[in-house]
């Protein structure tokens, strides 16, 4: 689930706001005044969304996101004035007065988006450290002079090796070193 931290002027504001989002199911980690609150907030969360006005008490919303870490998403609620002088492409934004049902889908969609983004994360490839990529290279060789294959066909029975036995590509390679002797 993503955090969610509201931040207006008006802390009432800021509650009300955060119950809406409550009752629809989203978790909402603080409701703060300040963008100084907002950012302590933050520091505890991994990344999330910030939902905020064009101007708070200490700081305006570009302060505010230039100062999040990488991971947090910003939704700004503002009058169409203002919202026609945001420059920050990243941000997405919401005109005043606002409807409870657009705020509702709109975090919806952004929870959906950062969920897309986590999982794309967690399947992409790891990428292998020097180490890693000389001892796969030091077993192909050995397979190559040994069994007097291409290093194609090396590198696929490495990779089968790996599959059918259930183990990552580095420890099959550190296999077929050992069994050089």
């Amino acid at each position: 689930m993503t955090n969610i931290i509201v931040v207006l002027p008006k802390i009432e504001d800021a509650k009300s706001i955060k119950n809406v989002l409550v009752r629809s199911g989203f978790s909402v980690m603080a409701a703060c005044s300040t963008g100084a609150q907002a950012l302590g907030a933050a520091d505890a969360l991994s990344g999330g969304i910030v939902i905020c006005s064009y101007k708070l008490i200490d700081m305006a919303y570009s302060e505010l996101y230039d100062y999040l870490l990488p991971g947090m998403d910003m939704l700004l609620l503002a009058s169409p004035g203002y919202l026609s002088e945001v420059s920050v492409k990243d941000i997405v934004c919401l005109s005043m007065p606002l409807k409870v049902q657009e705020l509702v889908s709109t975090v919806d969609m952004m929870c959906q988006s950062r969920e897309r983004q986590r999982r794309r994360q967690r399947l992409a490839p790891r990428e292998r450290s020097k180490e890693e990529e000389a001892i796969i290279k030091e077993a192909k060789a050995l397979l190559m002079e040994r069994n007097r294959m291409t290093e194609e066909e090396a590198h696929r029975y490495i990779q089968k090796c790996s599959m059918d036995s259930g183990t990552n590509m580095v420890e099959m390679a550190k296999m077929v070193l050992v069994t050089r002797n």
